[in-house]
Parts: C-alpha cells; sequence; structure tokens
C-alpha cells in the first residue's frame, strides 16, 4: 500500500529516541497517521510542526497497518504564528479540533477551507472571524451542521439575530424575542446581511455559537471538552 498527498500537520509525538508518530490531515486521504523515522532529529523538526502545509508518502504492507510517512515541507505556518500568541493559539486549536474527524475519511471541503484560514494567520483583522466560519464547518463535516439561511419558524432570511440551541438553526428577532433569554447570537457576518465586518463582539459571539454545539454536540459524548488554547483566543485578542 502506498500514497504521496499533500496535507496538514495536526500533531507530532515521540516514539522511541528518534521516531515520532505524526497525525495529518491530508486532501484526499483525510487524517491519517504514520511513523516517521528520524521524526525528533534536528533536521526534521522544523518540517514536523503543528500547522505547517506538507507533501507526505506513506507506505505499509496493509491498509490496516500505521506504515511509514516521509515528509518534505511546502510552507511552515507554525513558524509564522510562533512570534503572535493570538495566531499560535489559533493554529493549535483548529489542529486540535480537525482531530475530532474520524481517521481516514476524507473530507476536502473542510481541508481547503483550513488552507484557506492559516494563509490569512498574518491578518489579525482577518483570520478570527475566519476560524469561526471554519468551526462552522467542521460541524458540518461531522454531521452537526447548523441552517443559518432562514428563521426556523418564519422561513424569512432577514433580521436572523438568533439560533436555537435545540434545533441549530436560525430564528428572527421577531420570532425569538419570547425567548431570546435562551436563544444563541448570531453575529451578522454569519448572516446574508449586507455589513459583514466582524467586530471583536461578533466573533466573540461567533465562537461562542460554535463553541456550544461542538461542545454539545461533539465533545461533551465524548466525555471531552474544548482545547484549552481555543480559550486564549479571545484573550490575547482583547490585547
Amino acid at each position: 500500500m502506498e500514497w504521496s498527498d499533500e496535507a496538514i500537520v495536526l500533531s507530532v509525538r515521540s516514539h522511541g529516541e528518534t521516531a515520532a508518530v505524526v497525525d495529518l490531515f491530508t486532501r484526499s486521504h483525510g487524517r491519517h497517521s504514520g511513523l516517521v523515522h528520524g521524526g525528533r532529529s534536528r533536521k526534521a523538526r522544523p518540517t514536523l510542526q503543528m500547522g505547517n502545509h506538507v507533501d507526505a508518502t506513506w507506505k505499509a504492507r496493509l491498509a490496516e497497518h500505521l506504515g511509514h510517512m516521509s515528509v518534505e515541507l511546502r510552507r511552515g505556518y507554525a513558524a509564522s504564528a510562533m512570534d503572535d500568541p493570538a495566531a499560535l493559539a489559533g493554529l493549535t486549536s483548529m489542529c486540535a479540533l480537525a482531530r475530532l474527524l474520524p481517521e481516514r475519511d476524507p473530507h476536502p471541503a473542510l481541508y481547503e477551507v483550513t488552507l484557506f484560514v492559516l494563509g490569512f494567520l498574518d491578518d489579525p483583522t482577518v483570520w478570527p472571524a475566519l476560524m469561526v466560519r471554519w468551526e462552522l464547518s467542521l460541524l458540518q463535516e461531522l454531521g452537526f451542521g447548523l441552517d443559518l439561511s432562514a428563521c426556523a419558524a418564519t422561513g424569512v432570511n432577514d433580521q436572523l439575530i438568533y439560533v436555537s440551541p435545540k434545533s441549530g438553526r436560525a430564528v428572527s428577532e421577531s420570532a425569538g424575542e419570547p425567548y431570546k433569554d435562551r436563544m444563541l447570537a448570531l453575529p451578522r457576518f454569519l448572516t446574508s446581511a449586507r455589513d459583514r465586518h466582524a467586530t471583536r463582539d461578533d466573533v466573540a459571539a461567533g465562537f461562542a455559537l460554535t463553541g456550544f454545539f461542538l461542545e454539545q454536540r461533539v465533545l461533551a459524548p465524548k466525555g471531552e471538552g474544548l482545547p484549552e488554547s481555543r480559550a486564549r483566543i479571545l484573550t490575547h485578542i482583547d490585547r
């Protein structure tokens, strides 16, 4: 068995004295792990950093085996994020959440979105809102997508300012008014409204929205919680 693909490094853990087990999010083969000989060497470490864009080749005798990988760097996103605590927290959170994807199950659309977000990590005016959209895409790929296109009660697609915590569907201002204390806020940049500029409060509302559904529908049933790095994103943005 053998394949070659481009990928994003999600995690690296030591194996023995010099090797490393690398978890990748590949374009065509989904989330896939493999053993990299010499993966903890000084030469390999700059390549095997979380968030880096790489070319990988995987080989194994049988498909179910861990297999061996060789990895070459395409673009080192990790190094550029090191100088920005907020961007580093965002990159770390995204890689941690991507590991919720089932192994060896391709998600090419989410892979493209992931690369797109990584490409904007050097622009703090853009990437936090993109990260919210990435989490919405992740929920969709995991089978828990939200419907923000029209009001769940009336079917209209204007004045959408709430999301039902039960259905995950958008709710208009008028329909949601009697239940507003139980609703989640829907920031304007996630709707079809013309004003798509995302303020800091919009981003916070977006993270609260996606975080709620990630916790309730994905993580809690597994006895897990959101990554600590995710909570640091807004803390650093405030600074």
